[in-house]
C-alpha cells in the first residue's frame, strides 16, 4: 500500500440498509441525501458515496432521483460523488447501474463478490415501525444473499469503464481481494486501485483489529504499492477503525450508511457530525485531511477539464 501523505474522508450518506425507524436523522429525500452530502462536504469530505431512497425511505434506483441529488450535490460543491452499484439486494443488477449509467460519476462503488449480506437483526431493535415496508425488507436479508457474480462484476467494470468512471473496489472478505486480482489480471480493473475494506457486516469478515492488519497485509502481497486502502466497520466499531485504518497508512469512511452513532447510546443528528468527529480523531494523528482535489489526484479520477496527463503528474504531486 502507497502510505496516505493527505487522507480522503469518505461520507456513506444513507445507504440501503438502515430503516427511518432507526433513527430520525436518516436522510431519506433527494433533496434531504443530497444537502447532508454538501454538508458532509463542508466538514471535510473529499468523497460522498450516494444511494438513494423514496421520501419514506425505501431504497430506489430511478435514475431521476440520482440526478437530482448529483445536480444538488455538483451544483453546492466540489466533492468526489461516488455513486453505489450496490443498490439493495433487491434490485436487479440493471436496476442497481441505472444511476450510475445515468450520472456517470467519476467514482462508483463495485462489491467484489455474492455474500450473505444479513441485518435481520434490525427486526429485534426496532420496537416501533414507521413504514409498512420496513421489517419485510431487513428480514428478507437472513434468506436471500447479495448476488454479485463475476459476469456481473465485468458488466460492471465494461459498462461504467467506458465513461472513465473509475471504482471504489468494496471488499467485504479476504476472498474478494483475489477476485479483485482477478480482474486486475485481465485488464479490467486498472490501477491506481482504491480498495474499501467492510468489516462487520453479518456474512463478511469481522470487525476485529487483526482482520484489518490481515486485510492489508493480503493486499500488500496482490497489489505492492499500486493502490489505496480505505477501511470501516459498521455500527459501534465505526471511529475505532477510522482510527486504525488511519494508523496503517490508509484513508477513512464515516457516514449514517455505516453506523446511526456518534458515542455510546448517542444517535448522530448528521453526516457532518460524524465527519468532523473524524477529522478531529486525524488532526490528533498529526495527519492531514484530503481535499477533494487531492482524492482526483490521489486515484487518477477525471476532474472536470483534466487531461490524463495533467492528471497522472498531479497525482505524483499527493
Amino acid at each position: 500500500m502507497r502510505p496516505a501523505e493527505k487522507v480522503v474522508i469518505t461520507t456513506a450518506v444513507t445507504g440501503s440498509v438502515n430503516v427511518p425507524s432507526q433513527s430520525p436523522y436518516l436522510p431519506l429525500s433527494a433533496e434531504q441525501v443530497a444537502e447532508a452530502a454538501v454538508g458532509a462536504a463542508e466538514a471535510g469530505s473529499a468523497v460522498v458515496h450516494l444511494h438513494a431512497r423514496r421520501p419514506d425511505g425505501r431504497p430506489t434506483f430511478e435514475p431521476e432521483v440520482f440526478e437530482k441529488i448529483v445536480g444538488h450535490v455538483t451544483a453546492h460543491c466540489d466533492a468526489v460523488v461516488n455513486i453505489t452499484t450496490g443498490g439493495s439486494p433487491a434490485m436487479t443488477m440493471e436496476q442497481r447501474l441505472a444511476g450510475a449509467v445515468r450520472v456517470r460519476p467519476e467514482l462508483a462503488s463495485l462489491n467484489m463478490g455474492s455474500m450473505n449480506f444479513v441485518y435481520a437483526g434490525i427486526a429485534d431493535k426496532v420496537t416501533e415501525w414507521k413504514h409498512d415496508w420496513e421489517r419485510p425488507y431487513v428480514l428478507n436479508t437472513y434468506s436471500n444473499p447479495f448476488v454479485n457474480t463475476f459476469d456481473s462484476i465485468e458488466h460492471t467494470l465494461r459498462t461504467l469503464g467506458a465513461f472513465g468512471t473509475r471504482f471504489e473496489y468494496e471488499c467485504y472478505d479476504i476472498g474478494h481481494l483475489y477476485s479483485l486480482a482477478h480482474f486486475l489480471e485481465r485488464g479490467l480493473a486498472k490501477p491506481p486501485l482504491l480498495i474499501q475494506g467492510v468489516f462487520g457486516v453479518l456474512g463478511g469478515i469481522g470487525a476485529d483489529d487483526e482482520n484489518l492488519d490481515h486485510m492489508v497485509r493480503i493486499a500488500d502481497k496482490l497489489f505492492g504499492d499500486d493502490y489505496s486502502f480505505s477501511a470501516f466497520a459498521a455500527g459501534r466499531d465505526q471511529m475505532r477503525f477510522a482510527t486504525h485504518s488511519a494508523l496503517l497508512g490508509g484513508h477513512v469512511r464515516v457516514g449514517l450508511e455505516d453506523s446511526l452513532w456518534i458515542g455510546r447510546g448517542r444517535l448522530a443528528e448528521s453526516n457532518a457530525q460524524q465527519v468532523e468527529k473524524v477529522r478531529d480523531l486525524l488532526t490528533g494523528l498529526d495527519k492531514q485531511i484530503a481535499t477533494p482535489d487531492d482524492a482526483r489526484a490521489l486515484l487518477a479520477l477525471r476532474g472536470a477539464g483534466t487531461s490524463d496527463k495533467d492528471r497522472n503528474r498531479n497525482r505524483s504531486q499527493v
